[in-house]
C-alpha cells in the first residue's frame, strides 16, 4: 500500500472497529477516537520527509494491511504461560494484555496497600464512564504524531494506575504486554495511563513480548502525571519477537518537585520506535531519561526525546547507550528545550555507541 492507501486502509477498518465498541465507550471517548481518526487522516501516513522519520523509514509498515487486534476481549482464549519471564516476579502485582486485551486469567493487580487502584482501562471506563476524561488523550497528543492519534482511535483497552496522595509502595507494577500473531498481521494499540497523585511514590514496569512469529504492529501509548513532591520510576522493556513493527510514546508531565526517573530498554522487533516527551511544567521539577539499546542483523532502533522546562529552577540528566552489531541502525534524536521563563534549569545530556561490525550504523 501506498501512504495514500494507508490511510485509507485505517479509515476503513474504524467503521467495523466502533460498532464493536459502541456499547462500551462512552459519548466522550467515541468522540475522542472519531477526532483523533480525522486527525491521523489529515496528518498522512509518515514518511522519510518529514522531519521527525528522515532516518527512520515508515513505508514497511504503511505496506502491511493489518488489521485491529483485541476488538473482542473473549477471543482472547486460554491465559498465557508467563513462566519464560524470568524478570516477573512470581507475586508482583501485575496486570498481563495480550494483542492491547487484558487477559484477566493471568493478571494478579491485588497489591499489598488496598489504596492502590490497578486495572484495566476498559473495566474502569465501565465502572466509572467519566472519570478518565480530564486524562486520557489530554497528554499524549496526536496533533502532530499520526501513530498517536491511530493508538487514541483504536485503543482497545490499557492499564490504569493511580497511586493516591502519600501513598509510597516499595514493590513495582508489572504491566505486560503480550502479543500474539495471528493467520492475518494485526496491529496492537496498548493504552498506559499513570496518576501519582502528590507526595506519592511508585515504580512501574512495561514490558513487551512477542508469543510467537508472525508479522504484528505493536503502537503503544503511555501517559504519566506526576503530581507536587511525588516521585515515579518508569521502566519499558521492550523484547518483542523479530517480526513485530514496534512503536511507544511516553509523554509525561512534572508538578512542582516532582521527580521522574525513565529506563528504556530495547533489544527486539524488527523495527522500534521509542518518543519520550517529559514537560516539567512547574518549578524544582526533575526528569532522568535513561535509554540501552542493543540491535543486530537487519534490525532498526530509533529513539526520539525531548525535555521541556518549562519553569525555573529544573534539573534534567539524560544518558543513552547503544550497542550494534550485523547490519543494525540506531537512531538517537534529544532535544532539550528550555522556555524564556525558565531560568536556572540545569540540563545536561549524553549518547554514546559501541558499533561491533562494519556495517552497523
Amino acid at each position: 500500500m501506498s501512504a495514500g492507501l494507508a490511510e485509507q486502509h485505517w479509515t476503513a477498518s474504524f467503521p467495523a472497529f466502533e460498532q464493536a465498541r459502541a456499547s462500551r465507550d462512552p459519548a466522550w471517548l467515541q468522540a475522542l477516537r472519531k477526532s483523533a481518526l480525522a486527525r491521523f487522516a489529515e496528518l498522512g501516513f509518515p514518511t522519510r520527509r518529514d522531519e521527525a522519520w528522515k532516518y527512520t523509514n515508515p513505508a514497511p509498515i504503511g505496506k502491511t494491511p493489518f488489521q485491529p487486534a483485541g476488538v473482542d476481549a473473549r477471543a482472547i482464549g486460554p491465559a498465557p504461560d508467563l513462566s519464560g519471564l524470568t524478570l516477573l516476579p512470581g507475586d508482583a502485582p501485575r496486570l498481563v494484555f495480550v494483542n492491547g486485551v487484558a487477559a484477566s486469567a493471568a493478571s494478579a493487580p491485588e497489591a499489598r496497600d488496598p489504596r492502590l487502584e490497578l486495572e484495566s482501562l476498559a473495566r474502569r471506563l465501565a465502572a466509572d464512564p467519566g472519570g478518565l476524561e480530564p486524562y486520557l488523550g489530554r497528554l499524549a497528543s496526536g496533533a502532530e504524531r499520526p501513530f498517536v492519534a491511530l493508538n487514541t482511535a483504536f485503543h482497545a483497552d490499557g492499564a490504569f494506575v493511580r497511586v493516591p496522595r502519600g501513598l509510597e509502595l516499595e514493590e513495582p507494577l508489572f504491566l505486560v504486554f503480550l502479543t500474539a500473531p495471528e493467520a492475518q498481521p494485526r496491529a496492537a494499540h496498548p493504552r498506559v495511563l499513570v496518576l501519582a497523585e502528590p507526595e506519592s511514590r511508585v515504580r512501574v514496569v512495561e514490558l513487551y513480548a512477542g508469543l510467537g512469529a508472525g508479522r504484528v504492529l505493536v503502537n503503544a501509548v503511555s501517559e504519566v502525571f506526576v503530581g507536587s513532591n511525588a516521585s515515579v520510576e518508569h521502566v519499558r522493556l521492550q523484547c518483542e519477537a523479530p517480526a513485530t513493527y514496534h512503536l511507544a510514546a511516553l509523554d509525561v508531565v512534572q508538578q512542582r518537585d516532582a521527580r521522574f526517573r525513565s529506563h528504556v530498554l530495547s533489544f527486539g522487533a524488527e523495527l522500534a520506535r521509542n518518543e519520550v516527551n517529559a514537560v516539567l511544567d512547574a518549578e524544582g521539577a526533575e526528569c532522568v531519561l535513561n535509554g540501552l539499546y542493543v540491535a543486530n542483523g537487519s534490525q532498526l532502533t530509533d529513539h526520539q526525546t525531548t525535555i521541556d522546562h518549562r519553569r525555573p529552577h529544573g534539573t534534567s540528566r539524560e544518558l543513552y547507550k547503544g550497542i550494534l552489531a550485523g547490519s543494525a541502525r540506531g537512531v538517537f534524536n534529544g532535544r532539550v528545550v528550555v522556555r524564556e521563563d525558565a531560568q536556572k534549569s540545569d540540563a545536561r545530556q549524553l549518547n554514546d555507541n559501541l558499533l561491533l561490525s562494519a556495517g552497523a550504523d
